[in-house]
């Protein structure tokens, strides 16, 4: 199955950077976690840029959008919603978590992207080396 690509506008890339340059700890501490296909062997992405905005952490092949709401979303809320909408509708799948969250039980929140991808991610792809042998 050929991984579905988002547009996005190139405009958004510094801002992308300067946001992972001055990342929060929640972001840091999860980044520790997503980094380096270490999560289901998926490969994750920080600030990434999808259309008109940017994630806090996003992986393609899932099509999946991690958010860490902070205490600057409290006064976003309808704009988040908005923004996640039309995300949405253009496949992206959400997990959102509090900033607290993550500083509080970074365990439980891995173990929830874990169990996301377990129950979302598509099956193997024979042609990717996900057949099985006959040994005779």
């Amino acid at each position: 199955m050929r991984r579905k690509i988002i547009p996005y506008d190139h405009n958004l890339k510094q801002l992308a950077r300067n946001l992972r340059n001055n990342s929060t700890l929640a972001e840091v501490l999860l980044w520790r976690e997503l980094k380096g296909k270490q999560v289901r062997g998926y490969d994750f992405h920080r600030q990434r840029p999808i259309d008109k905005y940017i994630v806090d952490f996003y992986c393609p092949d899932l099509l999946l959008a991690i958010e860490i709401d902070g205490s600057s979303h409290d006064e976003k809320i309808a704009l988040d919603e908005n923004r996640q909408q039309k995300l949405e509708s253009l496949g992206v799948r959400f997990l959102r978590f509090t900033d607290r969250e993550v500083k509080t039980n970074l365990l439980g929140v891995v173990m929830t992207i874990e169990d996301w991808i377990d129950a979302h991610a598509p099956t193997p792809n024979p042609s990717k080396g996900g057949e099985f042998k006959i040994m005779l």
